[in-house]
């Protein structure tokens, strides 16, 4: 088992994670990890713990771990707005057929809301990425 191991675990936080080097190779053939730095995935920032020096294969190891972290978390981002999508659609289906006036009265100020909300900033982003397409071609004209 301590051969399948990886050399390095990364205990996830909210914003990036604890990292420590897992050694296997001791008198007990006991699994101890070390913890060696703190990362965090927003601003990029590698903080080595207490006083220890990070060698490069460290900084190898992290860095490619906060960037497929990164991916990750991107990915989850965009599945999650899927999911929203399709939870409105089932509220949709929910407000036509099942709900009944008061539950209708409780809750489409909040979401009606919510919807407006949503759809400003859907509609001047598209603005926006329609001006610099145009911008674009201009330039390149």
């Amino acid at each position: 088992m301590a051969a399948d191991l990886p050399d390095y675990y990364f205990r996830v936080r909210e914003n990036g994670a604890a990292v420590f080097r897992v050694d296997t190779e001791n008198r007990q053939r006991r699994i101890e990890m070390d913890q060696i730095a703190v990362v965090n995935i927003r601003n990029g920032e590698i903080k080595p713990h207490g006083d220890r020096l990070l060698s490069e294969t460290d900084l190898a190891e992290i860095k490619a771990w906060m960037q497929a972290r990164s991916e990750t978390l991107a990915q989850r981002d965009v599945d999650d707005i899927l999911r929203a999508v399709d939870h409105l659609n089932l509220t949709t289906q929910w407000a036509q057929s099942r709900a009944t006036e008061d539950q209708l009265e409780r809750i489409t100020d909040t979401l009606l809301l919510a919807m407006h909300d949503l759809r400003s900033v859907l509609v001047r982003k598209k603005a926006d990425r329609l001006l610099k397409g145009a911008e674009g071609k201009n330039t390149h004209s």
